[in-house]
């Protein structure tokens, strides 16, 4: 079985290394490495993103062990109810409430942390009005402020994510950087030209390491087909309708691959959507190829339309 991600490595390349000149290399921007590594693996990414970054963002305090101590930790989600003694003392954490501040307490953290401002997200952060609560309770913690923070939504233009971060850099002191997300090349620099006694760094996650699909393709084995005429099969006996061919690939849930949207395959070959039997299942998935369409054999791929940001490969085929 074999989930594989190809990609054209010069092409990705080039893409990452402009894109990080856009956006501001070096203080002006932070990789974000968390997760599945945008279907990379974050060792893949955080060796790249050491080139150009002082500051690699990371998804939660029990990835921050990853980067190497010459760079800096940015711990993106609140400690909960454990801090892991493997977390490097240089890390940088995250608040959004005096709640988040009192836990950092309990746990006896003694470094730097970020404000996270509230979005219209509404996931996390600080309204306006408890802004001066929430830095006072930093203060009386000893702790150190590195930030501010703003992380606008996927949705919408950036202009209006650019809209929502000139509105907070309204509502804090400017003595501190100001960490942005989800704004392009373009409005970035407006925001940076509208405010130069700030710093304001910009966080890049998908448009940094993914970028143009082209030139990456995510794929799956064909382990076995065999031929059926009704009946039932899969792990949940679910029934065939008609006769044709049951095509098993080498890739299930276990790799982070699911139903898309509108509950669609995500698997094709000879361009064409193949159905599905069942929903993908541990290790390998069922698919069902009625008479009179083209099927594939044993040994050939199948394409998979995944998100890269939640699959998990097994490996990676640099072409």
């Amino acid at each position: 079985m074999t989930l594989r991600l190809t990609v054209n490595r010069q092409a990705w390349l080039s893409h990452v290394h402009a894109q990080a000149a856009l956006l501001g290399k070096n203080k002006q921007l932070v990789p974000v490495v968390k997760g599945n590594g945008y279907g990379f693996g974050r060792p893949i990414l955080i060796e790249q993103a050491m080139q150009f970054a002082t500051e690699i963002a990371v998804g939660t305090v029990f990835e921050a062990h990853d980067i190497p101590a010459s760079h800096t930790p940015i711990v993106l989600t609140p400690v909960g109810n454990e801090l892991p003694s493997s977390l490097p003392s240089n890390a940088v954490l995250v608040v959004g409430s005096v709640h988040h501040v009192n836990t950092l307490m309990s746990h006896g953290w003694s470094g730097r942390v970020i404000i996270k401002l509230r979005s219209s997200v509404q996931r996390f952060g600080v309204a306006v009005s408890e802004v001066a609560s929430v830095v006072d309770a930093v203060n009386a913690a000893g702790f150190k402020q590195h930030g501010w923070s703003v992380h606008p939504p996927l949705d919408g233009a950036t202009t209006d994510h650019a809209q929502e971060i000139a509105q907070w850099l309204n509502n804090v002191p400017n003595n501190l950087p100001m960490y942005v997300s989800h704004v392009d090349a373009e409005s970035l620099n407006a925001l940076r030209a509208a405010n130069q006694q700030r710093s304001i760094i910009a966080r890049s996650g998908t448009s940094l390491w993914l970028g143009d699909k082209s030139m990456l393709t995510l794929c799956a084995d064909v382990l076995d087909v065999s031929r059926v005429n009704g009946g039932t099969a899969g792990y949940r006996n679910t029934p065939i309708t008609g006769s044709g061919s049951l095509v098993v690939v080498g890739c299930g849930s276990s790799h982070g691959v699911t139903t898309n949207a509108g509950d669609l395959s995500p698997f094709h070959f000879a361009k064409q959507r193949i159905t599905m039997l069942e929903p993908p299942h541990m290790h390998s998935t069922i698919l069902f190829i009625q008479d009179g369409a083209t099927c594939p054999t044993v040994n050939d791929i199948v394409d998979v339309q995944q998100p890269l940001t939640r699959v998990f490969v097994d490996t990676i085929t640099w072409k």
